[in-house]
């Protein structure tokens, strides 16, 4: 497991959803433009985190035997590497640049839930490369699969999730960049009364969308790629708040390949004033998608509602994006 899943509340078969109304970043649209590229299409996250999490131990061969001076330390998996030796660490890399010094003594900073510690290491000098070791394997990415909203074709940026990367804790995690590529979605598991579904999909590596730069409360928010062809999309004018009713709308979302399909659905409560951007809850309408999927499943959030031509919000919820292990696991 990477990061705890929480339960998707699913109100019947006919799924209804808490959903946000269309957020743009006030440096997103120049004044005058009001049309954006409708999304609905899979994505593939990988972003770089700024913190250093050990998820395992691991021996180092030394000349004189084997030794894990994470063990010897204290180090336990969980923890965050803050600092070594008063040096931030916001990746793997910083770590092996300050083990590379010659320092006479280590003393690393250490976030283990809400408390800092500081322990002191001997790393142990590895017999095949000679370089220093800590003995841990760190982690410094995360990885998933969600839904483009839309693309601001005038200032080349995407707007994905529609809600917050967030850990365990639900706090939302801060990023230091990242790629997000192009996806597959090749199967569904259906969702059920109680049980969440999910879409299963895979990174196409040779399809780059963009470069993460923002992880919010309304999603994740990027440049785009030049090499990105948007040209087939369907332009729409922006929405607003204020324009949302109760009655008809439609959801664009893909449930299979890497293209949108449109399906309808019912916005059946408006909640202008919400302090957490969910403002308005959706209900599921289409026999197709509720046939394929059950209704809303994991790995929709980001997908784009419209409602009387214009595009007025995105499906969210809270850890609603299907997050795989990181591929980036690093033998420190």
């Amino acid at each position: 497991m990477f990061y705890r899943k929480k339960v998707l509340k699913i109100i019947c078969v006919l799924v209804a959803l808490v959903s946000i109304a269309l957020f743009i970043p006030s440096t997103a649209v120049h004044a005058g433009e009001d049309y954006l590229y409708l999304g609905g299409f899979p994505a593939g996250f990988m972003l770089n985190t700024k913190t250093v999490e050990v998820i395992g131990m691991c021996d180092v061969v030394t000349e004189e035997g084997i030794r894990s001076p994470a063990k010897e330390a204290g180090i336990k998996t969980g923890d965050v590497i803050d600092k070594i030796n008063g040096e931030e660490v916001n990746a793997s890399t910083d770590i092996n640049n300050i083990l590379s010094k010659d320092y006479k003594k280590y003393e690393i900073d250490l976030l283990r839930g809400e408390d800092k510690l500081k322990v002191e290491i001997d790393p142990a000098k590895d017999m095949s490369t000679g370089g220093k070791k800590l003995g841990v394997l760190v982690k410094d990415s995360i990885n998933g699969i969600g839904t483009v909203t839309y693309i601001d074709g005038a200032n080349q940026k995407f707007a994905s999730l529609g809600h917050p990367v967030s850990d365990s804790n639900n706090k939302v995690i801060e990023i230091n960049g990242g790629t997000v590529f192009g996806s597959l979605i090749y199967d569904v598991k259906k969702g059920v009364r109680g049980t969440p579904g999910e879409l299963r999909g895979a990174f196409e590596n040779g399809v780059v969308i963009g470069d993460a730069k923002i992880n919010c409360a309304c999603g994740v928010f990027g440049d785009l790629s030049k090499n990105f062809d948007y040209s087939s999309l369907l332009k729409i004018p922006k929405g607003d708040l204020d324009e949302v009713q109760i009655g008809s709308a439609y959801i664009y979302t893909t449930i299979y390949g890497k293209s949108a399909d449109k399906y309808k659905i019912s916005i059946i409560k408006v909640d202008k004033g919400n302090k957490e951007n969910r403002n308005f809850v959706i209900r599921i309408d289409d026999d197709r998608l509720i046939a394929a999927t059950g209704g809303i499943v994991q790995g929709m959030s980001g997908s784009p509602i419209v409602q009387n031509g214009r595009l007025v919000g995105a499906v969210t919820h809270v850890d609603s994006i299907i997050w795989i292990p990181a591929m980036a696991i690093r033998h420190i």
